[in-house]
């Protein structure tokens, strides 16, 4: 196997070359079977296996970690700590306590959290109003998803802006949930919160996007 610092190297580079701009759902439906021949082989030293991990994986890590920070550049160094930490710490992955998939979604959700706690007194987060000159955009209406309330990229835009102004706790939910298609007891596992609870913040998630959406006059359909 080789050092460390080598199989580091080429883990940073897979995750910065990697790293998407945000577009369309990237769902991490990956087999379970084949993450667990995935996390087998990097265990056993396979360098190309951690390659090949970055590549199934980065484009979900990256998506919540835009959708969460709300800026290109944060996403993009988050990804690649995340996989930093994941080379460091894979050995204590356990197939028979749940998916891969999720518990990534976890340290990636814990790396977040400690992120937002680092740089909170000195984050500033930019107005909708700010971004409303700019942007044309409709909603379908209070219920349902939130990716359902708008339509198009400058939409897309309008609801990233909103969802900064959500605290961690509903963003995550509704990131988890409507933008990421966890199902409840996969985001329970990944907030280590009870199912009722993810329901509750999901619900009030999404009424406090669409009370922001609708103050800012967004056309309805």
């Amino acid at each position: 196997m080789a050092p460390a610092a080598t199989v580091e190297q080429r883990i940073w580079a897979a995750a910065r070359g990697l790293t998407p701009p945000l577009g369309g759902n990237h769902r991490l439906d990956q087999s379970f079977d084949f993450d667990l021949r995935l996390v087998e082989r990097c265990l056993a030293g396979e360098e190309t296996a951690w390659e090949d991990l970055v590549k199934t994986h980065s484009r979900r890590v990256y998506a919540i970690c835009y959708r969460f920070t709300g800026t290109d550049s944060e996403a993009q160094d988050l990804t690649q700590e995340v996989f930093l930490r994941l080379f460091k710490t894979l050995r204590l992955f356990r197939a028979g306590e749940g998916s891969f998939a999720v518990w990534l979604a976890r340290m990636t959700r814990n790396l977040l959290i400690d992120h937002y706690r680092r740089t909170k007194a000195n984050r500033v987060t930019d107005s909708i109003e700010d971004q409303l000159p700019m942007l044309e955009a409709r909603t379908a209406g209070q219920g349902g998803r939130a990716d359902g309330l708008l339509a198009g990229r400058e939409a897309s835009e309008l609801l990233q802006a909103a969802l900064q102004k959500l605290s961690p706790e509903l963003r995550e939910a509704v990131i988890l949930r409507d933008l990421e298609e966890l199902d409840y007891k996969e985001i329970a596992a990944v907030l280590n919160v009870p199912e009722g609870t993810v329901k509750s913040r999901l619900n009030r998630g999404r009424a406090e996007l669409a009370r922001l959406l609708k103050r800012h006059q967004v056309a309805l359909v």
